[in-house]
């Protein structure tokens, strides 16, 4: 072999995803995306992890995509086509497109609605605007169509783990009391009642009665599973006549073993536990005036225009550490309004688990909200809002929210009949960590995040 055969240097192998993206606004969701692709066996370039210190970083990716790219995608919004360096990155794409003679290198992922440019306005996307999750999967799909070599294995770069602690918060060796969104039930009544109709009756008509009823009840038998008497039921089942109670239930032994006489087992009784907490707390919304509005996966109770004013804030807290929120407010031209859903547990003992929900509304004559009706509409905005608002910001939500809630009173009390009341702590458990978190920068109560590489996680198509 001649001396020029000996020094001939192989071809670079194409084998990269190149991701053009704008630094800071597409982090949080390269950040998302990159290590899933990684996942499913490819490898991926991306600038937050792919460029040191001191690096000529322009060259550097100039060098990526034009050497060793075998497809680019492009993330698309307005503000991230309007970066010069994206659309540098857009021209050398259009090259390769030529040279490599693929049609396809270029695939647009959009992240929210564009205008589209000259030169890629006729490549079709994969949409992401609708849902990460969804977009990943259509992303999956086109790669496998196209046959995208995966090159990467199924290994996740460590420096996706590098990057992250880089931008951790500082950890200081100190026990730090953190507040969380479970809600105590410190009593509840101590029977449940079997009640039942003394007349024959159809259970369509109980059915209908008992879901507009003002306690929680539960369908078992011929009747109701309910902490109400017989009494209570008078009015509203006057079509259906008196009831009588057929058997009752110790409250605590009931939800540890359920009952052998009534074939109730202790799994079917804790589901039913938790369907009666769900009803009374949600009774109890209701009649204190909050908004519902149901989402997928269960109803929520939002503050609504007859609870709160536009913009006004809500004081909450301890005496001299008093600090105020905002539960209704303003943003994009749309009215925000917070609320909550519950998600009651009997583990590891009876409490109620608090969701932040943000229902997002036109704004009407006089500042009327008109809630969105389109649920895609409303996902799109819950994620462009409120994936800036910190932890911070909602943690004083959801206290302001139980500020409302409960008043002047350090207990919130469920009505659930005559037999007794569901009492709730008003303020959260607290736990107490082994170490203090300390932020790196101070901001304020609704400050929002300069830096979305800072946010963690995405909203779940669930939250549509």
């Amino acid at each position: 072999m001649g001396a020029r055969g000996m020094n001939a240097i192989a071809p670079i192998e194409r084998d990269l995803i190149f991701i053009s993206k704008a630094t800071p606004g597409d982090d949080q969701f390269v950040l998302w995306l990159a290590p899933r692709l990684e996942a499913a066996g490819y490898k991926v370039f991306a600038d937050i992890f792919d460029l040191d210190a001191g690096d000529e970083w322009r060259g550097k990716l100039t060098a990526a995509l034009q050497t060793r790219a075998i497809k680019m995608l492009l993330c698309c919004s307005d503000e991230t086509l309007a970066r010069r360096g994206v659309r540098e990155e857009i021209s050398i794409a259009e090259d390769l497109t030529k040279q490599l003679q693929d049609p396809n290198f270029i695939i647009p992922l959009k992240i929210r609605t564009f205008q589209k440019l000259f030169g890629i306005g006729g490549l079709q996307y994969v949409d992401f605007e609708g849902g990460w999750a969804k977009g990943l999967a259509s992303l999956l799909k086109s790669l496998e169509r196209q046959q995208v070599p995966k090159a990467g294995g199924g290994i996740i770069q460590p420096e996706w783990y590098a990057y992250l602690r880089r931008h951790a918060v500082e950890i200081e060796a100190a026990p730090e009391v953190l507040t969380s969104n479970w809600l105590r039930i410190v009593g509840m009544p101590e029977k449940l009642n079997h009640l039942v109709p003394r007349n024959r009756a159809e259970s369509a008509l109980l059915r209908k009665l008992g879901a507009s009823f003002e306690f929680p009840t539960a369908e078992f038998g011929d009747g109701f599973l309910t902490f109400a008497n017989p009494l209570d039921l008078t009015e509203h089942f006057e079509r259906v006549g008196p009831f009588r109670i057929e058997r009752d239930f110790d409250m605590l032994d009931f939800m540890e073993n359920g009952s052998a006489d009534a074939g109730i087992e202790s799994r079917d009784a804790k589901s039913i536990m938790v369907n009666l907490l769900r009803q009374a707390w949600e009774k109890h919304c209701a009649r204190e005036g909050f908004l519902a509005h149901t989402f997928s996966s269960g109803l929520s109770f939002h503050v609504g225009e007859d609870k709160l004013a536009l913009k006004k804030r809500v004081s909450w807290g301890r005496q001299g550490e008093r600090r105020n929120s905002m539960l209704r407010g303003v943003s994009r031209k749309k009215i925000w309004e917070y609320g909550v859903s519950v998600i009651p547990s009997l583990f590891p003992y009876p409490h109620m688990r608090l969701k932040g929900r943000v229902l997002f509304s036109d704004i009407g004559e006089r500042n009327k909200a008109i809630v969105i009706p389109d649920t895609k509409a409303q996902f799109r905005l819950r994620r462009s809002v409120c994936s800036v608002w910190r932890n911070k910001a909602w943690h004083g939500r959801v206290m302001a929210f139980m500020e409302l809630l409960a008043g002047e009173s350090p207990y919130v009390g469920l009505a659930v009949g005559s037999g007794g009341t569901i009492t709730l702590d008003a303020m959260p458990i607290q736990f107490t960590a082994p170490v203090t978190a300390r932020q790196t920068n101070r901001l304020g109560e609704d400050a929002e995040e300069p830096d979305e590489t800072t946010l963690g996680g995405h909203y779940e198509d669930e939250d549509v």
